[in-house]
C-alpha cells in the first residue's frame, strides 16, 4: 500500500512539471505583423487604437507621437542561474498629424538596438554659489520678513 502511495505521489509531482519555457510578454503581441497593416496618410487614430490599442507611451513634448512596445523574455538555462533571455524587443514609433492621420512610422527590432557607452567624465558646475538670481531672491526674502527694515538696523548698530 505504501509503494502505491509513493508511486502515486511521485507521478502527481512529475505530471505538474512542465518542460515548456515560461515566456513573459510585455506590451502589444505580434507588433511586427500588426504594424504592416498601418499605411501612411490613410490610417487614422481610430484605426491605430482599434488595431494596437492605446499607446504604451506618448511623446513628452509632442502628444502626436505614439510609441508602442513589445518585449518577450524567457528564463535561460539552469547553468546561467535563471538569467532572463531577451527573445523579442520591438518598438513602433508613430507620428500623427494634427488631423489624426498617420504621417510616419518607424519600426525598430532587436537587431537595430545599439549598445551605448556612457562617459565617465563629470559635468562641471556652470554657476557660482552666489548667483544673481540667488542674491535677488535672498534680498526679496529679507524684505518680506522685515518690510520696515527694523531688524537690519538693530544688527548694524550692535
Amino acid at each position: 500500500m505504501k509503494k502505491i502511495l509513493i508511486v502515486f505521489l511521485s507521478l502527481l509531482f512529475i505530471s505538474n512539471c512542465s518542460l515548456n519555457k515560461v515566456v513573459k510578454i510585455h506590451g502589444v503581441n505580434y507588433l511586427d505583423k500588426k504594424q504592416e497593416k498601418l499605411t501612411i496618410n490613410t490610417s487614422n487614430k481610430n484605426d491605430i487604437i482599434k488595431l494596437l490599442g492605446p499607446p504604451s507611451t506618448s511623446g513628452t513634448f509632442d502628444k502626436d507621437l505614439w510609441i508602442y512596445i513589445e518585449r518577450r523574455t524567457s528564463s535561460s538555462k539552469l547553468s546561467k542561474l535563471g538569467k532572463k533571455k531577451l527573445l523579442v524587443n520591438n518598438v513602433l514609433i508613430l507620428e500623427l498629424s494634427s488631423q489624426g492621420l498617420l504621417v510616419s512610422k518607424v519600426f525598430l527590432d532587436k537587431e537595430k538596438m545599439q549598445n551605448l557607452d556612457f562617459t565617465e567624465d563629470l559635468t562641471k558646475i556652470s554657476h557660482t554659489k552666489k548667483s544673481f538670481l540667488r542674491n535677488f531672491l535672498a534680498g526679496l526674502r529679507n524684505k518680506i520678513d522685515d518690510p520696515l527694515g527694523k531688524k537690519r538696523r538693530k544688527i548694524k548698530t550692535d
